[in-house]
């Protein structure tokens, strides 16, 4: 089995063992280690190289794509946080 093929219950079956050996697992929807390489979040580096309004329209647009497949992935749950993290960085980004 791939990591793709997981369900729901494998990851909480691996989520459970893993905690008993006193590690953490990532969050994958808030600080994905893949988006973090050496000093600079990839979503920081993006809002600098656009203006506030191409940031904001990014952010739509990944709130967007996030609701757009939540029910097609396998794992809605995720894809509607991921859609809130994204919405929430828009709402903050307006209030501004």
């Amino acid at each position: 089995m791939s990591i793709d093929d997981a369900t729901p219950n494998d990851w909480d079956n691996l989520g459970k063992s893993w905690h008993k050996l006193g590690k953490k697992l990532e969050d994958v929807v808030n600080n994905p280690s893949h988006y973090n390489t050496g000093s600079v979040e990839c979503i920081d580096a993006i809002e600098e190289s656009m203006s506030a309004e191409a940031f904001q329209g990014y952010l739509k647009g990944n709130t967007l794509k996030y609701l757009w497949r939540y029910s097609y992935k396998g794992k809605p749950l995720q894809d509607l946080q991921k859609a809130e993290w994204y919405l929430n960085r828009l709402i903050k980004t307006v209030e501004k």
